[in-house]
């Protein structure tokens, strides 16, 4: 028996335990009407419509036709739908579907609407607004700490880190006394409430007394990159950890193998992390080899250029996709933290291949990427002083209203 049959049956077999609301009730004179249902725990979407009165085979028309744009297995307690009928004059026919309506999240709305061969199903956005907002603070202790006292959304924290891990070392060069200052967009619905946080903006760091400023660019041929007051793009050709909120746990050089109990030369780094973290591409490149490898265990490495390669080993497994050959971009997800071969514990081993010689990835300078130039040059400061007026003025209305309170 088919998937597509089970379903039917396990929706033919629910029990009707779902109440009519109030207003359902059938004259044999009313109008078209809307009725809002809500899915309770422990019931599912067949329980609901025909608990509100629908046929089971107007009701599963209808489901079987949600499925082509959502899966109604996805559907949680809680979830409201509203109900869009075109009722006839005669109470003998009665209450006739014309929609069903629901909002899964908070950006998309989903419609089920009546045609002339059944039901057709359809996804659409709702339209958000951006608005500036704006979030500083000093490091006492640790930077989560700092930007959870100072109200910086989580989301908008971990995009800071990720801006900054080309330059800074999260894991070694923030102490106490650094700084930091960001500009984001919240995203807005037409009520005005807040549905989530947007992208960064404008952001600065100071650490160890150095200012590191990074705005928001979209260039003339409508490419958006982060790049400093310099005109430089913020990204490198490789990223020095590929990895979100890992624990450097072993340096590059010499060391004392904690399997094999012998001192040898550890050409990477190790950061430690939970089974099943993502791992990403350190930049742009061609998979050159995957598989098993030794005591590296499932094992990655990507060429970038002509000159620089990188390693992944001890993955508990690889990215759907990656093989010999295929393309990566920086960012993409290869594979997932393990312990795979030769390792303790699960964690990430990676390496940087310069010439085809490994190197230290903490120290190494990493190949810049795009520096802005002439007109574009000047386009982008103007937009750069822009950012900073902005960020600046929302900073003094924020204390005004602080102080109110």
């Amino acid at each position: 028996m088919s998937p597509k049959h089970q379903d039917a049956e396990e929706i033919a077999s629910v029990a009707e335990t779902v109440p009519v609301l109030e207003g359902s009730e059938k004259n044999s004179e009313i109008s078209s009407r809307q009725d809002t249902v809500v899915l309770e725990k422990g019931s599912n979407l067949m329980a609901v419509l025909t608990g509100a009165g629908l046929e089971r085979s107007v009701a599963y028309n209808a489901i079987e036709a949600l499925r082509d744009v959502y899966n109604p297995r996805k559907l949680r307690a809680g979830q409201e739908f509203d109900l869009v009928y075109a009722s006839e004059t005669s109470g003998d026919t009665g209450d006739l579907l014309d929609t069903l309506r629901f909002q899964p999240d908070a950006e998309t709305i989903v419609s089920v609407s009546r045609t002339d061969d059944g039901f057709s199903a359809s996804t659409d956005k709702v339209e958000l607004t951006s608005a500036p907002n704006v979030s500083s603070g000093t490091i006492d202790q640790s930077l989560f700490m700092a930007a959870e006292k100072n109200g910086m959304p989580l989301s908008v924290l971990m995009e800071m880190i990720k801006l900054y891990s080309y330059d800074v070392d999260f894991q070694r060069d923030i102490q106490p006394g650094d700084s930091f200052e960001v500009m984001y967009d919240d995203m807005k619905n037409a009520k005005g409430d807040l549905v989530r946080h947007g992208d960064i903006v404008y952001a600065s760091m100071n650490v160890r007394g150095k200012d590191y400023r990074l705005y928001s660019y979209t260039d003339s041929d409508g490419n958006q990159d982060f790049y400093n007051e310099n005109g430089e793009s913020f990204r490198r050709a490789l990223m020095r950890t590929p990895i979100n909120g890992a624990r450097l746990s072993s340096g590059f050089g010499m060391r004392k193998h904690p399997v094999l109990g012998y001192s040898r030369m550890h050409k990477g780094v190790d950061f430690a992390a939970p089974t099943g973290t993502p791992i990403f591409a350190a930049g742009n490149g061609t998979v050159e080899r995957v598989g098993k490898v030794g005591g590296y265990g499932n094992y990655i490495r990507l060429r970038h250029n002509s000159t620089y390669e990188t390693a992944y080993g001890h993955m508990s497994r690889f990215a759907k996709g990656i093989h010999a050959g295929s393309r990566v971009k920086q960012g993409d997800i290869i594979g997932y933290v393990g312990m795979t071969g030769t390792a303790t514990g699960p964690h990430l081993h990676f390496e940087i291949l310069k010439a085809e010689h490994q190197v230290n990835p903490i120290n190494v300078k990493m190949p810049s990427g795009r520096t802005l130039t002439g007109k574009e040059l000047n386009r982008f400061h103007a937009t750069s002083e822009k950012l900073q007026k902005q960020y600046a003025q929302l900073s003094i209305e924020g204390a005004k209203v602080a102080s109110a309170d």
